[in-house]
């Protein structure tokens, strides 16, 4: 069976694939009619929160028919339409979708364009259109949030984010604040376990240790350690849960075996609004120190960065079932500053257990 794990977006090639023949060999000004079936395989990856976007060596006039076709407008995020190599556009979609380009996957007729990707673009995955089934069956039955299945509107809201930055005269910290970002962390509620876990799942680049799903609902389940999340939403829309901490609460540390967050809302503050939120509730519990096991990778450097950032130094003490590294401070110094233009909403974390 074809692997999906780890597949945020599925890049469709135009002529060969999503229609038979060749858009720019037509007489009229009109697109090939699309076939039924990938259609409905798009539609099938948007159920199960899996986005889809174009990548075709054609003219760039097609895009604009594209962009006028409302069945195909609104199921492609990001779509690259133009005569350079395939492996540029997908480096394009996922810069544009802040996504790493090893989380895409190519269907493409052509093994030529295949054998280019997958040569230059090591981790990316690319099949042919008649594997598309098996890649279906590859995902059927797995859980489904209500997250993911808004997935590509996150998206289309983020486009119009990009667009209003664009616009805005003034600063980057000067927008962030125009926007009004609210964010509201908490511990995990019973609805919320499962994007937790999908968190856990699918999040490389703001992931503290690569606990896996299974270990984190393992822990969670034999007790001592809690799920806390956190909300975000801005004038332009609710991104939903974002971020989500694992914690072993002890009474003199907090232990977080595991820190994810979304890469959608990489570099707007709430990575470090949301640990600092975490180490207030340590302190305010009585806790003395705050740790965090962290796993370094090459996905993870921003976060490790935040991590120093936040006073968080290597501590002693990595037995063998932990992460290569420990990082701990101690409660008492200042804690790191929230950003200025996040307003906090913080919920009852509840009695510890």
């Amino acid at each position: 069976m074809l692997d999906a794990d780890g597949i945020k977006c599925v890049v469709w090639d135009l002529d060969g694939t999503l229609w038979d023949g060749v858009a720019v060999e037509r007489a009229d000004d009109a697109l090939p009619e699309v076939r039924a079936d990938m259609l409905a395989a798009v539609d099938t990856l948007a159920g199960h929160g899996v986005l889809s976007s174009i990548a075709s060596r054609s003219a760039p006039e097609v895009l604009e028919r594209i962009g006028r076709d409302p069945r195909l407008a609104s199921r492609f995020l990001a779509p690259q339409v133009s005569w350079q190599d395939k492996s540029h556009a997908l480096r394009a979609i996922a810069a544009r979708l802040g996504v790493a380009v090893e989380s895409l996957l190519l269907v493409d007729d052509s093994p030529y364009e295949r054998a280019e990707v997958t040569a230059l673009l090591p981790g990316v995955r690319a099949v042919s259109p008649q594997e598309v089934p098996a890649l279906l069956a590859a995902l059927d039955g797995r859980p489904v949030t209500a997250e993911a299945r808004a997935r590509a509107d996150f998206y289309r809201t983020e486009e119009v984010r990009r667009r209003a930055g664009e616009r805005f005269e003034g600063g980057r910290e000067e927008f962030l604040r125009w926007c009004e970002m609210r964010l509201q962390a908490g511990a995990a509620s019973g609805e919320e376990l499962a994007r937790a876990l999908e968190l856990a799942e699918r999040t490389h680049r703001l992931n503290s240790s690569g606990l896996d799903r299974e270990q984190v609902r393992t822990l969670v389940e034999q007790g001592g350690h809690r799920l806390f999340t956190a909300r975000m939403s801005d004038r332009f829309g609710d991104y939903g849960v974002i971020g989500m901490a694992l914690v072993r609460l002890g009474a003199a540390t907090w232990s977080v075996p595991l820190l994810a967050l979304s890469c959608r809302i990489a570099g707007r503050g709430a990575s470090v609004a949301f640990l600092r939120w975490l180490m207030e509730e340590a302190r305010s519990a009585g806790a003395d120190v705050f740790a965090v096991d962290m796993r370094p990778t090459e996905a993870n450097t921003e976060l490790r960065l935040l991590f120093r950032q936040a006073g968080l130094r290597a501590a002693e003490g990595a037995g063998p079932a932990r992460p290569a590294v420990a990082l701990s401070r101690p409660l008492h110094d200042d804690l790191p500053a929230l950003p200025s233009w996040i307003r906090m909403r913080p919920l009852s974390i509840g009695p510890t257990p």
